[in-house]
């Protein structure tokens, strides 16, 4: 059997899973198996598991439904484990490089024991300097192999169940698993503490556990904080009868009522039933203390005979847990002007209208993108819902003469902020936006991240600087309720680049439904419409912005390319959307589309795309046409950007890093040959995953009209999709 068996449940981590299992896999002792538990054999994070286990035969991926929680999780690993030890990891966490052949050492040197007790670091989210919690807990212990009794303080309440190594058979003869519900580290550790007969501590850091942004769940208010005391009432009845002795008796009692103390005078752990909490603890406290136990000293001794009386209102007194919650309007943070922040505290205060739904795209730039593509599906499939989209002053002529919309800043773009019910954006909505509690935000996003994103970009010197407040971002990130997605990279680069509490929609992305419902009428008619001539190639030219230049620049002379790559060829130029237009175009058969509002169009009416490191090329490949990556600068992007895969190592097609490069590409036909769909095949399997034309009906059900996701249409299969064809001029591989 292996020494030890390492059990890493993946709830609600996916975006950090690889990370913690690569720790593992990377220990330079290698005798353990490491059992990844994932909620179903389809979720992300069982693709990344199933991965790993096909590459090495150590992991063993097994499965516990998100009804059973993190315990259910824990001992479904533990029944398939074969290990001499185990160990758990979060899905964030990660072991230090040389953890196990450290605690492999220190058992060696203590001979078996039941319960290795070891240090570890918690890192704040942004990387900041780590602390070591458990080091002042186990400074004192003996140093060999001890029985409990010789240091009565370790008691294993204070203890996460990822800071210990635990024999697996002395879990299975005291049959000793995780407690049901929140909290089930308190129960768990405090009872094999107590069962425990051989103890050892190894005083070096193994567990790296990441504090991520959003805090620990067991930090946020609601009605689960009770289960606290469900724990501690198992503890106190499961150790009544093992004779304990006074010591460890009283030092166990003390810590769990720490911990219930902590609960009961937190101002927004328990916004109701505070007072039932408090009565309940007060019965326990006084059914359960040992005989003899000595009060604790000042503040906390007083808070102890506070509670054995069952003196609530003296408890609130003390601990001043009757201060006023503050109301939203006293927190508004301010529009410009008086008069504005004043019309929009007014409507503030007014019902929130459940018939509402507020749109935005680009900051304003008008109809366009995901919002678009959900307001058009809205309107048929929730006709009674008002929507009202918000556009800047200069870009209010573009918006269509039959969506109702509002111009940022003015006096009803205040109103049906504050009164929305619905509030979808594929950016971000102002600083001074509140969120009310009952409204729903939705992010949709509006692109796949290729370039570091969010708080991603922090150690980008270049971008971060242009990129404001990190705190402000994370603000309004806190607003979010929904993140759409369109593929599980997605996912995964969302949850580091934007952490919080929201949920991930991983429904494909609205606005790229086109692209499997559009005809060949439709394509025809968009050519027309752009300018396109018939019989000519149309290959669209999307480079994106570059961080480290003020201004657009095609990095690419457009005629020249046009000259050596045939007179068949046409360019549709689309700059990045912080540009106006493309600048000079230098060449008749260059078309300038920068200005032109859908993307997806634009896309539509081309028979290949030419981009460096736009996202385009993402929601392109739903078309299954060629793609071409001219990349003259990667090596200058990646370091001033900062990218989260090597797209050089896993284009969607050909790669081209000169003009002549390029030019050959589209001389030879290889732009369009067998290679290039082998690579195209390939990407589109990782990035189109969730794209086959049904995602804005996904989004309307499930977000404006609450259906059960189980109700909502499956994902079509990306080889049963058939994407919009493209013109005839298309040279097919």
């Amino acid at each position: 059997m292996p020494r030890f068996s390492i059990i890493v449940p993946s709830h609600g981590v996916a975006g950090r899973l690889a990370q913690a299992l690569d720790s593992v896999l990377a220990q330079s002792f290698g005798d353990f198996e490491l059992i990844p538990v994932c909620r179903t054999p389809d979720c992300p994070a069982a693709e990344v598991a199933a991965a790993l286990a096909r590459r090495d035969s150590r992991v063993a991926p097994v499965h516990s439904p998100p009804a059973d929680g993190l315990a259910g999780a824990r001992d479904t690993g533990v029944r398939a484990a074969t290990g001499t030890y185990l160990l758990f990891l979060d899905g964030d966490d990660a072991l230090v490089p040389g953890a196990l052949a450290a605690l492999d050492a220190r058992l060696t040197v203590t001979g078996d024991v039941d319960v290795l007790y070891f240090e570890h670091e918690k890192v704040p989210w942004w990387e900041g300097e780590p602390t070591n919690p458990a080091a002042p807990l186990l400074a004192d212990a003996p140093g060999g192999a001890f029985p409990p009794g010789a240091a009565p303080g370790l008691t294993g309440v204070r203890l996460p169940a990822w800071s210990a190594a635990y024999r697996r058979a002395f879990l299975a003869e005291r049959r000793l698993s995780f407690p049901a519900g929140h909290f089930t580290d308190v129960g768990f550790g405090a009872l094999v503490t107590a069962e425990a007969r051989r103890i050892a501590v190894l005083r070096s850091v193994v567990v790296r556990h990441l504090v991520r942004r959003q805090g620990n769940r067991l930090n946020l208010p609601g009605a689960h904080h009770a289960e606290l005391l469900d724990q501690v009432e198992r503890v106190l009845v499961r150790v009544a009868g093992l004779g304990l002795g006074a010591e460890r008796a009283g030092a166990l009692f003390e810590q769990l009522f720490a911990a219930v103390l902590k609960t009961a005078a937190h101002p927004r752990r328990l916004p109701a039933d505070r007072r039932a909490f408090f009565r309940r603890a007060s019965a326990l406290y006084r059914a359960h203390r040992p005989a003899g136990f000595a009060l604790p000293g000042g503040s906390l001794g007083v808070q102890h005979r506070l509670l054995a009386r069952g003196a609530y209102g003296a408890f609130r007194v003390l601990r001043g847990a009757n201060r006023a919650v503050t109301a939203v309007l006293t927190r508004l943070p301010r529009p410009r002007g008086l008069r504005t922040r004043l019309r929009y505290r007014f409507h503030l205060a007014r019902p929130l209208d459940e018939n509402l739904v507020v749109y935005c795209a680009y900051w304003g730039r008008g109809y366009a993108c995901n919002p678009a593509a959900i307001h058009a599906k809205a309107r048929e499939l929730a006709p009674h819902l008002r929507a009202v989209f918000l556009v800047e002053a200069g870009q209010a002529h573009t918006m269509p003469e039959d969506v109702e919309h509002a111009v940022i800043g003015g006096r009803r773009y205040w109103e049906v902020l504050a009164r929305a019910k619905y509030l979808v954006n594929n950016a971000n909505f102002a600083e001074g936006v509140v969120k009310r509690p009952g409204s729903v935000h939705l992010q949709t996003q509006h692109g796949t991240p290729l370039k570091k994103m969010g708080v991603d970009q922090s150690t980008y010197p270049v971008v971060a600087a242009a990129s404001g407040s990190f705190t402000r971002l994370l603000g309004r990130v806190d607003r979010w309720d929904y993140n759409l997605s369109a593929n599980r990279h997605s996912t995964q680069m969302w949850e580091r680049a934007f952490p919080g509490s929201y949920e991930h929609l991983e429904y494909g992305y609205p606005r790229n439904d086109v692209y499997t419902t559009a005809t060949a009428e439709d394509v025809a008619r968009i050519r027309h419409e752009l300018g396109v001539p018939e019989g000519k190639t149309a290959v669209l030219y999307a480079p994106t912005h570059r961080d480290h230049r003020s201004g657009f620049e095609s990095g690419l002379d457009l005629a020249a390319f046009c000259a050596a790559a045939g007179e068949d060829v046409v360019i549709l130029l689309r700059a990045h959307y912080f540009y106006d237009r493309g600048g000079a175009l230098g060449g008749e058969r260059i078309i300038d589309v920068t200005a032109h509002r859908s993307a997806e169009d634009v896309c539509l009416a081309a028979d290949a795309l030419v981009t460096d490191y736009s996202s385009i090329m993402f929601d392109y490949a739903n078309l299954d046409r060629p793609i071409v990556v001219y990349a003259d600068d990667w090596d200058v992007y990646r370091e001033t950007r900062g990218v989260y895969f090597d797209l050089m190592a896993e284009p969607p097609g050909p790669v081209a890093r000169t003009p002549e490069e390029l030019a050959r590409l589209f001389a030879d036909g290889s732009w369009a040959g067998p290679e290039s769909a082998a690579l195209r095949a390939r990407f589109r399997e990782r990035f189109c995953e969730f794209d086959d034309g049904r995602a804005a009906e996904r989004v309307v059900r499930r977000v404006l009209l609450g259906e059960d996701p189980e109700a909502l249409p499956p994902v079509l299969p990306l080889a049963e999709r058939v994407p919009a064809p493209a013109a005839a001029t298309l040279v097919r591989s």
